[in-house]
């Protein structure tokens, strides 16, 4: 009797569900929702079409991971790394003749939550979110390709150095000495992949819709009582960077003042953080959109705001509408 060996391809539907896990990666190696999204898609189709291939000898979550990593080494070498206003240089005065839009740089781009958190397991869901927090995502971004790539396999996703140097056709050696030194990297930036974020308390809750309610109504004293001293804010695609509560709102009611009288909408999250799509008052009446808020908390206050004005790309990505009444 002759025995034989039966290989299951996997079906696409089977393939479709790691979705969300491999925006989230291709996210940490790419800096754009866009662009991540191009990378999966490419990933899934080379999958598809390799399934006859897959034998199984290999979970399938590890063989699309290898798929989606190198899509994105392919990437990243014909791309010039994203970065945020913090990256090119120090925080300058709150005046208009400030404001400048380098044309050089490429830009950081907000994720949604949606795109990379799925599943009932809160705890997997807060990881994910955690793993794209602007902060580390901009960090990851400073590091040559295949540093990135194996501090993301190695310290977020937690495989082994012999499972990387296969993937990158390289040496456990080199796959170690790689990930020390994008270590060193990201400990120079204050940043490291395994930090935590503590999620929202009742009181964190409590706090932002205050925030909400003073912003709405340009509250001098009570954004003042909610903003920490040391707060950062940035604005991309402008350079131009904040540090401090008093730049900040030496802004907001001097350059920014038309904002004045703004709304602001909840979304379900960027970035592992609380967002708000914000509508300003437009000129031919209504709200018209203005920037995606994304805000993070320290301390229980408001420590980071940055404004991400490419409403044209990214309210149709968070599902905000493109006017409001008023």
């Amino acid at each position: 009797m002759v025995s034989r060996h039966i290989s299951v391809a996997p079906e696409f539907g089977e393939l479709e569900r790691y979705r969300p896990q491999l925006t989230a990666h291709c996210y940490r190696m790419l800096g754009s929702p866009f662009e991540a999204e191009d990378a999966v898609q490419e990933t899934l189709v080379r999958a598809w079409r390799g399934t006859e291939r897959f034998e199984g000898r290999s979970a399938l979550r590890s063989w699309l991971y290898r798929i989606a990593t190198n899509v994105c080494l392919d990437m990243v070498k014909s791309a010039q790394r994203r970065a945020r206003p913090m990256d090119l240089g120090p925080a300058r005065e709150p005046v208009a003749s400030n404001l400048h839009v380098p044309t050089e740089v490429r830009w950081i781009e907000p994720i949604p939550d949606t795109m990379v958190a799925a599943g009932e397991d809160p705890a997997e869901v807060a990881e994910a979110r955690e793993s794209v927090r602007l902060a580390l995502v901009a960090a990851l971004q400073h590091l040559p390709a295949r540093q990135r790539a194996v501090l993301i396999l190695r310290e977020v996703l937690r495989w082994e150095a012999s499972e990387v140097a296969e993937l990158l056709d390289t040496t456990v050696a080199s796959v170690n000495s790689a990930l020390q030194r994008a270590r060193g990297t990201l400990a120079g930036r204050n940043v490291r992949p395994g930090d935590t974020h503590e999620p929202l308390t009742a009181a964190d809750r409590q706090l932002l819709e205050r925030y909400v309610v003073a912003f709405e109504r340009y509250d001098l004293a009570g954004l003042t009582s909610l903003i920490r001293e040391d707060a950062t804010q940035s604005m991309p695609p402008y350079d131009l960077w904040l540090r401090g509560r008093d730049d900040i709102l030496a802004w907001w009611f001097g350059p920014g003042i038309a904002c004045r009288g703004s709304r602001l909408l909840p979304t379900a999250g960027a970035n592992g953080r609380t967002a708000f799509g914000q509508y300003k008052p437009g000129p031919n009446g209504g709200l018209d959109p203005w920037a995606l808020m994304v805000v993070d908390l320290s301390g229980g206050l408001i420590s980071d705001i940055v404004f991400f004005l490419d409403t044209a790309r990214i309210f149709p990505l968070f599902g905000l509408p493109a006017h409001l009444d008023p």
